[in-house]
């Protein structure tokens, strides 16, 4: 996965307090209500088993093979060893899980469990006047050099990353800061850390734990473990890191007091996702992740060899032979031996080019036939972000507007179903299927409907025609608030001494920061497949551009759907003081513009039409005119989307694509602009240069720790820009900041998950981000490898890796030809 690059232009992150989630933002690279807002309940969805099953062809170590190295691709060479530094990437994380300890590890449900291999127990001993956990260490465990691992390690881990010391260039100390002390207990085997306030996710800790030698000092930290590491504690240990090729070998651990490794040796190879079908084609690789077209062809390689066709067939059924049929094979033949020998040379020299590459082909069917497609579900989803900063997604009307406009099952399927994966599209954006946080929220802002969309857009003000009105000429429910009674009906309506500040920030956003003509196009009128009939507008709607504006205005004002939104939202929140005694709790995203006079309060007792549009809203859609470009104070409604142009990002156009269409049909124009993908996220994202955008956050075993930076509020620094941290969105409350601080600060579990799913059905709530599918997990591995492929939510127990035993007549042999080193 690829790593978040550095926020830059107006964002001003602060210290990150995401202990992962800066290394699987990814383009390729995403739960919570309760019986008022969804139909299952809690315990329900917690109790759910993960929507896909993990695929790693799974067999016991009495049928793996001893011996053997395993080529495993990853995208590139680890710029850092140090998984606590800012570049550390996804080959640090792989290298650190089969080297050093870790005190808890993810099961197939995505849940936390002690590792027996480093911990006999940990437990909160005290939780007044303060927590202490007590940790009671394996006594066999030890580091590759002899020494004990011990309270020395968990305490130069502390200091390294508790942000005390600003020498060590730390990524993140979530938890660290909350630490008081840290002791030895009774004897060498027992650590007791004390904290300063309580801390719900403390299993978080100390995963990966280094050893003293790097967390002792800043120069260790900082510059000593980025190329090696002094000492390691794993099943494997470093062997070497080939600085030219980018080779990191792994080699069995004599010092590991477990089970033994099965393989010998494990080789890390670097290959970019775009070169790995070849790179299997040439039998390199025993392990890859790969793209849905590589999965293709190994899966046509294998139906060829269950149909018995070799490569060599295969090539003349489907291949590069395959055009050449009978007679052109004749008329070929007689041009290469006619009496024109110019024309002779350049047909045999075609025939040459023609002949090697039917046999560079039937040598890769013949070579990825020995593979199989490993599937599951990825450990995170993809999104719709919205920017709320500024412009016409800083109105929570428009951002709810979007989502209602959007079918996420629809998108869900379309990437997942031709894969055979299930296509449920998740409930959270805090966890997922089967972890214990999971509920399913997403009714706190409802589903695909499109009515409800355009009459969201219009109380918004932008309605057909909008974009041919005079500058502050009032539609929706802001053309109500003109005026009232009988002097409102004689009078027309005037035009505002003012723009809204959303107004200008759009303006400013049109003058300045527009996208180059550059890879831009406009999705408009002129959109293939003619989806939407041009606008006329030589006729004006009847009655007049005033006439129109009135007969998409809904009946009540649009007070009552911040009312609705907040009835939903607290349905789930009980624990704490009503919205309308809490100021600022509905100052969502910084370019959110208060309405004045809006009432704080919903009467739950009332039912509200729809998700969010007040009770007896005229939805726009009969009106003639209603899939026109929409339009308000003269300026038309449009969205830059900005979406990844790389070989990798294909699934992510074909999803961008659809919801281009699906915004098109409640008339929001989006101007779609494809970037490289090396700028995608540190030029557009980060800086916030987008409107709408697509990618991914991984799910979590702490979401009140890692995912908290995500959806933080953003607040103002001293030079006028925003402190985002990793809210990208740029959308969130006072409130949810709130639930996410209680959550991580109380130590009753089922407190803490319950302020976890009031959390998210506030971000729900919010439409900054708009979960659309679990991403799909696709591994090429041979057919003889076992105990690896696609784990979803478990990590991966190195140390049972291997090549399956031979089968014979008398059963598995002690090892075979599986599990031969590879050349």
């Amino acid at each position: 996965m690829s790593q978040i690059g550095t926020p830059h232009g107006g964002t001003c992150p602060k210290s990150p307090r995401s202990r992962t989630l800066r290394t699987v933002a990814t383009l390729t690279s995403a739960v919570l209500a309760v019986t008022v807002l969804a139909g299952c309940g809690a315990d329900e969805d917690a109790d759910a088993a993960p929507v896909a099953a993990q695929d790693n062809a799974p067999a016991p170590r009495d049928r793996v093979a001893d011996g053997g190295t395993l080529r495993w691709a990853v995208d590139a060479a680890p710029t850092t060893l140090n998984a606590f530094q800012a570049d550390a990437d996804a080959t640090t994380s792989r290298i650190a899980g089969a080297v050093l300890p870790a005190l808890y590890t993810l099961d197939q449900r995505g849940r936390p469990q002690r590792n027996p291999d480093y911990l006999e127990s940990a437990q909160v001993v005290e939780t007044e006047p303060k927590q202490v956990v007590l940790y009671k260490l394996n006594q066999q465990a030890v580091w590759s050099d002899g020494r004990e691992i011990g309270a020395p390690d968990f305490v130069a881990q502390w200091r390294a990353l508790s942000g005390r010391d600003t020498a060590y260039w730390t990524a993140r100390n979530s938890g660290y800061e909350r630490i008081e002390k840290i002791e030895r207990g009774k004897n060498d085997l027992e650590v007791r850390v004390t904290f300063a306030k309580p801390y719900a996710d403390w299993q978080s800790l100390f995963t990966p734990l280094y050893p003293k030698q790097v967390m002792g000092s800043p120069d260790a930290f900082n510059d000593g473990a980025r190329t090696t590491l002094k000492a390691t504690a794993g099943p494997f240990l470093l062997k070497s890191v080939d600085t030219g090729g980018g080779d990191v070998t792994l080699a069995r651990n004599p010092r590991w007091w477990g089970q033994a490794a099965k393989l010998d040796t494990v080789v890390l190879k670097p290959v970019p996702r775009s070169d790995r079908a070849d790179a299997l084609a040439g039998g390199t690789l025993d392990l890859a992740e790969i793209d849905r077209s590589t999965a293709e062809r190994i899966s046509l390689a294998l139906k060829d060899a269950r149909a018995g066709r070799n490569g060599a067939q295969a090539a003349l059924a489907h291949g590069p032979g395959s055009s050449i049929t009978p007679s052109k094979a004749l008329r070929s033949w007689a041009l290469a031996h006619g009496s024109d020998e110019e024309k002779a040379e350049e047909v045999r020299a075609a025939r040459k080019k023609n002949q090697e590459a039917v046999a560079r082909y039937a040598s890769a069917q013949d070579t990825l036939a020995k593979y199989v497609v490993r599937k599951s579900l990825e450990p995170a989803y993809t999104q719709l972000s919205l920017n709320g900063e500024s412009g016409p997604l800083s109105d929570e009307r428009v951002r709810r507007a979007v989502a209602r406009a959007i079918d996420r099952q629809e998108l869900a399927e379309t990437v997942l179903k031709p894969l055979g994966l299930p296509a449920k599209p998740p409930g959270s954006h805090l966890a997922l299927a089967g972890q214990a946080a999971y509920k399913d929220g997403s009714d706190a802002l409802g589903g695909q409907d499109t009515q409800e969309a355009r009459a969201l857009l219009a109380d918004a003000g932008w309605v057909p025609g909008g974009a041919e009105l005079p500058a502050g000429t009032k539609a929706g429910s802001e053309a109500e608030k003109e005026g009232t009674g009988k002097e409102a009906s004689e009078k027309p309506a005037k035009s505002s001494p003012a723009a809204p500040a959303d107004a200008e920030k759009k303006s400013d956003d049109a003058s300045g920061d527009a996208p180059s003509d550059e890879g831009l196009y406009i999705v408009g009128d002129d959109k293939p497949g003619g989806r939407r009939a041009a606008p006329d507008r030589a006729a004006p709607a009847p009655g007049g551009p005033e006439s129109a504006a009135r007969v998409l205005a809904p009946a009540p004002s649009a007070a009552l759907q911040g009312a609705a939104l907040q009835a939903r939202a607290e349905a789930l929140d009980t624990r704490v003081e009503p919205l309308d005694a809490r100021p600022g709790a509905l100052d969502v995203g910084a370019g959110s513009a208060a309405r004045a006079g809006a009432p704080q309060a919903a009467r739950p007792d009332r039912g509200v039409a729809g998700a969010y549009a007040p009770r007896g809203t005229a939805a726009p859609a009969a009106v003639p005119g209603a899939k026109q470009a929409l339009g308000k104070d003269g300026k038309a409604l449009s969205l830059r989307f900005v979406l990844p142009s790389g070989p990798g990002s294909e699934s992510l156009r074909t999803v961008g694509d659809r919801i281009v269409r699906m915004l098109d049909a409640v008339g929001i124009r989006t101007e779609v602009t494809k970037v490289p993908d090396e700028s995608f996220f540190k030029d557009h994202i980060a800086s916030g240069d987008y409107d709408l955008a697509l990618y991914s956050w991984p799910a979590s075993a702490f979401p009140a720790t890692d995912a908290r930076p995500i959806f933080a509020k953003p607040e103002p620094a001293s030079d006028g820009s925003l402190m985002v941290e990793q809210n990208y969105s740029r959308v969130g409350t006072d409130r949810i900041d709130q639930l996410f601080d209680q959550a991580a600060g109380t130590l009753d579990e089922e407190e803490a998950l319950e302020l976890v799913r009031q959390a998210d059905a506030r971000i729900w709530a919010a439409a900054g981000s708009i979960p659309l599918y679990q991403r799909p997990q696709l591994v090429a591995a041979r057919a003889d490898l076992v105990n690896a492929g696609a784990w979803g939510f478990a990590a991966p127990r190195y140390q049972d890796i291997g090549f399956g035993k031979k089968e014979t007549a008398k059963g598995p042999e002690g090892t075979g030809a599986t599990g031969r080193k590879h050349g």
